[in-house]
C-alpha cells in the first residue's frame, strides 16, 4: 500500500497522541485505529497493524513501573499465562472472521470500547476507595481462579480488537486487593505487553500486518508515551477524556452510517 505525505504525517501524529493519551488516561486505540481506517487501510489489517504498533508503547509504559514489580512473580504467572493464551486465541478468531465481517463489527467494537472508556473513571475511583482501607492482597484460590479466568476473556477480547483492555484489567486486579496503584498499573501494563505481543505475533504469522505503517506508528507511540505525556498532562483530565469519547462516538456513528448507505 502507498500513502501520501499527508497520510504518513496523520498516522504518525495519531500514534504520537495515542501514546501520550495511553500514558495518562488510556483509550489511545480510539484515536489510532480510526485513523488507519480513514487513510484506507482495510479493517482487519488496520486492527492487526495497530496491535503491532502498540507493543513497544505497552512495554515502555510497563518499564516505567518496573521497580514496582519486585517480588511479584506470582502475579506474573497468574496474569501472564491467560494473557498470552487469550491474545493468541482472540487474534486467530479475528483472522477467521475475515475482513468483511470484521468491518461490519467495527462500529460495535468502537462503541463498546468507548463505553468501557466512559466507565474507566468511576471504576478506578471505586477500586482506589476499596483498596484504601484495611485490605490485604488476596491469595485465596477461588479469587485467583476467578481473576485468571476473567483475565483470559479480557485477553481474548484484547487479541480480537484491543481497545479498552486497560480498564477491564484494572477491574480484575481490584479483586486482588492490591493497595498500590503503581503496582496495579505496572501489572496492567505488563499484561498488555503479553496480550498485544501474543496477538501481534499471531497477526504477523498470518500475514495481516502492514509493517511499514506499524513501524511508523510504533515510533510515534513511543515518542508520544515519553515526550507527549508531559504535554497532555497539562490539559485538564476531563478535556482529554471528553475528546476521546467524542471521537469514539463520532467514529461509531460514521461507520454505522457508512454501512447503512452501502446497503442502499
Amino acid at each position: 500500500m502507498s500513502f501520501s505525505i499527508i497520510h504518513i504525517s496523520l498516522l504518525f501524529s495519531a500514534a504520537f497522541i495515542a501514546g501520550a493519551v495511553n500514558s495518562i488516561a488510556g483509550g489511545g486505540t480510539l484515536l489510532s485505529f480510526p485513523t488507519l481506517i480513514f487513510v484506507g487501510v482495510p479493517a482487519l489489517i488496520a486492527n492487526a497493524t495497530n496491535t503491532m504498533a502498540l507493543v513497544p508503547g505497552s512495554f515502555s509504559a510497563f518499564w516505567q513501573y518496573r521497580s514496582e514489580m519486585k517480588r511479584s512473580g506470582h502475579y506474573w504467572l497468574w496474569l501472564g499465562l491467560p494473557s498470552l493464551a487469550g491474545g493468541v486465541v482472540g487474534a486467530l478468531i479475528a483472522v477467521k472472521v475475515g475482513d468483511k465481517a470484521f468491518e461490519r463489527l467495527v462500529p460495535w467494537l468502537v462503541l463498546t470500547a468507548t463505553t468501557i472508556f466512559v466507565l474507566q473513571g468511576p471504576i478506578r475511583t471505586l477500586i482506589l476507595n476499596k483498596n484504601a482501607g484495611d485490605v490485604t492482597e488476596s491469595n485465596d484460590p477461588l479469587t485467583v481462579a476467578g481473576v485468571v479466568i476473567f483475565q483470559f476473556f479480557v485477553a481474548l477480547y484484547g487479541g480480537f480488537f484491543g481497545a479498552g483492555i486497560g480498564i477491564l484489567m484494572l477491574a480484575s486486579l481490584g479483586f486482588l486487593g492490591i493497595k498500590s496503584i503503581h503496582k496495579v498499573n505496572g501489572l496492567k501494563n505488563l499484561s498488555a505487553v503479553f496480550i498485544n505481543g501474543a496477538a501481534a505475533g499471531t497477526f504477523a504469522l498470518k500475514g495481516q500486518v502492514e509493517w511499514g505503517i506499524a513501524l511508523l506508528m510504533a515510533v510515534g507511540a513511543v515518542f508520544g508515551g515519553y515526550a507527549g505525556a508531559s504535554i497532555a498532562q497539562k490539559m485538564p483530565d476531563k478535556v482529554v477524556r471528553s475528546t476521546i469519547v467524542a471521537i469514539g462516538i463520532g467514529i461509531a456513528v460514521y461507520m454505522f452510517y457508512k454501512q447503512f448507505t452501502s446497503m442502499n
